[in-house]
This record gives C-alpha cells, structure tokens and sequence, in this order.
C-alpha cells in the first residue's frame, strides 16, 4: 500500500489520481495506524518551507513517519516542499528540516549573465540524470517535468544526486539515498514524465 502522508499541505488528489493511472493505488492519509502499514510513503509540499515544517511537526506525524522511514526504512519520496523537507534547512525560514540528506534548501542567486531569469522558476525543464537507479530507470533522453519553485536543494553528498536541472544554477532536481528520494519537482503534473517516474518508484524503487 502507498499512503500519501497527508499533513495539510500538497496536491494529494493530483498525485492519487496520477498513481491511478499509472495502475496503483495510493491513498492520503493523516491516521498513524494507516501510516504505519504503508509499504511506500509519499511526502508531498507546497508553498513555504517553514509553514511546511510547522504544519507536519502540529500533527505529530514526523515521528511516525521517521520512524518508518529511517528505523523500518519504508522507500519514501519526497515531492517538491516535500523533498525541500528532507533537507538540514531552508533560506526561506528559520525552521529546522528532517535532516535526511546533507543538503540544504537554497534560493535562487543568478549571476549577471542570468539576471533575467524569473523566480519563482516556474514550467517545464529538463533533468539530466547523472547515475543509474529504479526511480528513473526507462525515462527517455530529454525527459522533462513541470517546476514551481523559488528554492532549490544543493547535496553535500555527491552520491546522493541521482538528476540535475539547469536554471541559471544547478539544480539538484532528484536526490536518491537508501529509500530516501525526493523530487523537486511535480510529477503529478509532468504528463507521461511524471507517470513513468511514479511508476518506477511504485513498482521498484528503494
């Protein structure tokens, strides 16, 4: 079962629906027990980082959710904000991340020769996958998915960088440690792009 954690943030009839057609059943929920018997857990985020945070810390469900995640080592995606989370922290506020990946949440800083570019960086980019894994097995070259963000995440560990997107910077678009992943941008919203990819992680990926 894939339960889509269900904290007062995220598109999680968008993502329900998407894993729907892509032959799978997820299911948002807020109760711990259902939580507790998922096989697969969906982190999803919109909006701000430090309102994220705070909303899932009220409900109490970030230690049931690490402790699957880190102890029973569930296979979990983080989506947008949802991956943002998984950082040390964000410029965007002063509240502290999970602190799965040694990452943090950047904003965007251009160089002059990038001055126009708008923020939020918002529509389609392409990711350039750096190294094999599950969760993008079978994209095609040119693969392409739908951003809105005006943060992004840059990994200390090297390794953990499974996708880049450039937007005047490099962007750490997919990170992928154990069965910690995370995506910056929306599957939900990426057409067939973001069914293959959900559906690499629903079938496979960890």
């Amino acid at each position: 079962m894939i339960v889509i954690v269900d904290y007062g943030v995220g598109n999680l009839g968008s993502i329900r629906n998407m894993f729907k057609k892509a032959g799978f059943k997820a299911e948002p929920s807020s109760d711990p027990a259902v939580i507790r018997r998922a096989e697969k857990l969906i982190l999803p985020g919109v909006g701000a980082f430090d309102a994220a945070m705070r909303k899932f810390r009220e409900t109490g469900l970030v230690s049931v959710v690490g402790e699957l995640v880190l102890e029973k080592r569930i296979p979990v995606l983080g989506l947008c904000v949802g991956l943002q989370l998984m950082t040390r922290g964000s410029e965007e506020g002063s509240e502290p991340g999970l602190g799965w990946f040694d990452a943090e949440t950047l904003r965007f800083k251009f160089d002059a020769a990038h001055a126009n570019l708008k923020v939020p960086h918002m529509g389609w980019n392409e990711i350039h996958v750096r190294r094999d894994h599950p969760l993008v097995n079978g994209l095609p070259e040119q693969t392409r998915f739908y951003f809105v963000h005006s943060y992004h995440v840059v990994a200390k560990e090297v390794e953990a960088v499974l996708a880049t997107t450039d937007y005047g910077v490099t962007i750490h678009s997919i990170l992928g440690r154990g069965n910690i992943l995370g995506a910056q941008f929306h599957p939900e919203k990426s057409h067939k792009f973001g069914l293959q990819l959900l559906k690499n992680f629903a079938e496979r990926a960890s």
